[in-house]
């Protein structure tokens, strides 16, 4: 709570003439009360005075009568404090808000390839951008989503000039057809010299605007568009047509990327390439690394292109902060990208990459599909709700079909997001879906056996009695939802908020065992319903932020 380190740090200003930050976290057992500061020992190590002794100078300047019970002192000098049970209800009651904080934000994620269909490696920057950009609006941000899609390079030269080989149409492929397209071009480009040149002009005639070339990749575009549309609406995922903003959008900026760096004396000729050669970059064998702006050939590398994603960013958008959700194997890409744009001088707000790990199969290697190919992210959304409709067989008064999706999409989304984003993960279909443990349709059922629960009930008011253990460890838990969703807009780590519902649910489950609540009577008995409703609203929030449904009935 914010008032209890404000009025620590005040104590320690009137002790030792200093506002030492009290650093102050949650207890870890019972026994220690609700939270406890060891700005005792820090203030004891600094002045070579006993802690103790430092913690008893504290607590007899620290004004917490109207919150706390007495303070007490623990181990070498750890101060621990415990909430009046009036102070948690009101907590409870009036929970934390968050207004505009006057910044704005692009987040750059989900990224998919024209003329391929979305994959299971598309799967995590979707879930984990999405619930992102739904924090970051809760604390305060104007958020701006980006979709960068991959629209524009060297394959899309190989494809068209593959086709025209061909002697067939654009228009008579559909995403799959333009898929099978560019794995014959792939084979073709890899084996003849002389395609792989027309391919690579190709690419320079449709980055000038040939009208031919232009023609046949803007079909593929629009075909690829429509199918990530279909994926977006079945993952629940807010992209929209108007968040797409590919490579292709930045042709026009970049030969004044290159411009602008060759004025700056930041790019240098190598090979017939135009080349950044920044300090600190270098390969296994020692030699500099270089970000290649524009190729020999005369065209643009993506590079260019995420240079002048951030020039437009920052100029155009007026971005406070920047989030790229990409994955780990791209980390030295944009260290080097923002790097070159910080000596540009067109970056001076945060830039950050949240990189995160691989999915992978039950052998634990990358997940494949048993022919060794990739696995289609819609394939794999469809049958996380197929494996949900069979659970939720033979239960009556529930809307089976929007149940099966809201579990089974929710179920993937939450074991994405409920580890840490940098590890690697299995994806397990068993372990997603079950109803027990720390997993998304267990959170779903409690919030579930709460409605049901509170639709029973035929009164509504505020908390305003915690006696029980149980009541006031989960009073206290539901305290913490402002600070949780906060700490998450800031680290950017939303398995943070996973773990807090979690704990949540958990000791729902514990005060359900304890605490009657409908069989209860009078004021004990509002109390809990009251307590009830705010747990409903805080677990509907919380799934909400990390872009899962939370339904009514389960």
């Amino acid at each position: 709570m914010p008032v209890l380190s404000t009025r620590l740090s005040a104590a320690a200003a009137a002790a030792f003439g200093t506002p030492y930050d009290p650093e102050l976290r949650s207890a870890t057992k019972p026994e220690f009360g609700h939270y406890q500061s060891n700005v005792a020992l820090r203030i004891g190590n600094a002045l070579g005075q006993p802690p103790r002794s430092v913690a008893e100078r504290l607590i007899a300047e620290l004004r917490l009568d109207d919150l706390c019970w007495p303070p007490q002192i623990a181990g070498p000098g750890f101060i621990n404090l415990t909430l009046l049970p009036e102070t948690l209800a009101k907590a409870v009651n009036e929970p934390e808000t968050f207004g505009s904080n006057g910044r704005r934000v692009v987040v750059d994620y989900s990224q998919p390839n024209v003329a391929k269909q979305m994959h299971v490696g598309h799967l995590r920057s979707t879930v984990i951008g999405d619930a992102l950009c739904k924090v970051l609006e809760f604390v305060g941000y104007d958020v701006i989503r980006q979709n960068h899609v991959g629209d524009w390079g060297t394959q899309y030269g190989m494809m068209i000039e593959q086709l025209l080989d061909e002697g067939i149409t654009a228009q008579s492929l559909d995403l799959q057809g333009l898929q099978q397209l560019y794995e014959r071009s792939r084979k073709h480009f890899d084996a003849d010299g002389a395609f792989a040149d027309r391919s690579r002009l190709r690419v320079v005639a449709l980055q000038s605007g040939d009208s031919e070339t232009r023609t046949i990749w803007r079909h593929m575009v629009d075909v690829s568009l429509d199918d990530f549309d279909q994926v977006y609406t079945l993952l629940g995922s807010a992209l929209t047509r108007q968040d797409v903003v590919g490579e292709s959008a930045y042709n026009d900026d970049l030969p004044y990327v290159v411009s602008d760096l060759e004025q700056q004396g930041l790019l240098t000729e190598s090979d017939g390439a135009v080349c950044a050669f920044l300090p600190g970059f270098q390969g296994r064998d020692g030699d500099p690394l270089p970000v290649i702006v524009r190729k020999s050939d005369g065209g643009f590398g993506y590079s260019a292109t995420d240079l002048a994603a951030v020039r437009h960013r920052v100029r155009t958008l007026k971005a406070d902060r920047i989030v790229y959700v990409v994955d780990h194997r791209q980390a030295l890409h944009f260290d080097m990208i923002f790097t070159l744009a910080r000596a540009a001088h067109w970056l001076d707000v945060p830039a950050e990459h949240v990189s995160f790990g691989t999915v992978l199969g039950p052998n634990g290697k990358p997940f494949k599909t048993r022919e060794g190919g990739t696995v289609k992210l819609v394939d794999l959304l469809e049958s996380a709700v197929a494996r949900a409709d069979a659970l939720l067989a033979g239960r009556e008064g529930v809307d089976r079909a929007a149940t099966a999706r809201a579990v089974g999409i929710g179920a993937v989304k939450y074991a994405d997001l409920s580890s840490d984003r940098g590890n690697d993960y299995v994806f397990d279909l068993d372990r997603m879906v079950a109803m027990t443990g720390n997993t998304g349709p267990y959170l779903q059922y409690a919030h579930a056996r709460l409605t049901r629960l509170l639709s029973k009930a035929d009164v509504s008011g505020e908390v305003t009695e915690l006696k029980d253990p149980a009541e006031q460890r989960l009073a206290l838990l539901l305290t913490g939802f402002g600070a949780v969703v906060a700490q998450v807009a800031e680290t950017l780590q939303p398995h943070r908020l996973c773990t807090y519902l979690y704990d949540v649910a958990s000791a729902l489950s514990v005060f359900y065992e304890q605490c009657p609540v409908l069989s209860s009577e009078g004021e004990t008995r509002a109390s809990r319903i009251a307590l009830c409703t705010a747990t409903r609203k805080v677990l509907q929030d919380g799934l909400g932020l990390l872009g899962i449904e939370a339904p009514d009935a389960m």
